[in-house]
């Protein structure tokens, strides 16, 4: 009888593992490249307030920035006031200091408003790198008809021309890695896309794609 009611427990708690991992919110790794290419709308904001709305099963949470530059969505919206998330970080809702930081934020234009989560590419603008401010400002919209590929283990290759190899998951254990933070895969001239790392000499500006 014992037996059994340590078995049960044991049974339960794993359901309970089970239903946690399941509720939590999981996103694919992504380059900020593709975070930048694959979003209706780009900007550097100040989060000066937010309201918890109720307008569904679930809570929304909007936001109100101040909009300090729009680097993408010019066509989309002409101005942000207001990004609207999820309440629940279990469904991808992100959370934003109010009146402390600038932040880039990144997300998808539905019935003219801009919605943002876990799964898009927020972050404060101090933080960022240089090399990232430089390709949020010009230098990823060069490279939106190339392909990031991620390379998990080895071996990994490239498959076409329009690839670059993003083997950051390998020597970093994950994002942010070194290319994440100082390489911009771009289209050459010749059609094919290749890191680009914005060294001073010519010969350092443009690299395979399987480096770094």
């Amino acid at each position: 009888m014992k037996s059994c009611v340590v078995l049960a427990f044991l049974l339960f708690s794993l359901v309970c593992l089970m239903y946690q991992a399941s509720d939590a919110c999981s996103c694919a790794m992504s380059h900020p490249q593709d975070a930048y290419c694959h979003s209706d709308i780009v900007i550097r904001a100040k989060v000066v307030g937010k309201k918890l709305l109720n307008d569904g099963p679930f809570g929304t949470l909007r936001y109100t920035v101040k909009q300090m530059k729009m680097y993408k969505g010019f066509d989309k919206i002409q101005h942000v006031q207001y990004i609207y998330t999820h309440d629940s970080e279990s469904m991808c809702g992100v959370k934003f200091d109010i009146n402390k930081y600038q932040y880039l934020i990144t997300g998808r234009v539905h019935d003219g408003k801009l919605y943002t989560g876990l799964c898009n590419f927020n972050e404060r603008w101090e933080r960022l790198s240089l090399a990232q401010k430089k390709g949020i400002n010009h230098r990823y919209q060069l490279g939106c008809n190339c392909r990031i590929k991620p390379c998990h283990y080895l071996p990994c290759f490239v498959t076409s021309k329009s690839e670059c190899l993003w083997t950051d998951m390998l020597s970093h254990f994950g994002f942010p890695g070194y290319q994440s933070r100082h390489y911009a895969c771009i289209q050459q001239k010749e059609g094919y896309c290749s890191w680009y790392r914005g060294m001073s000499a010519r010969d350092k500006l443009i690299i395979n794609t399987t480096d770094p």
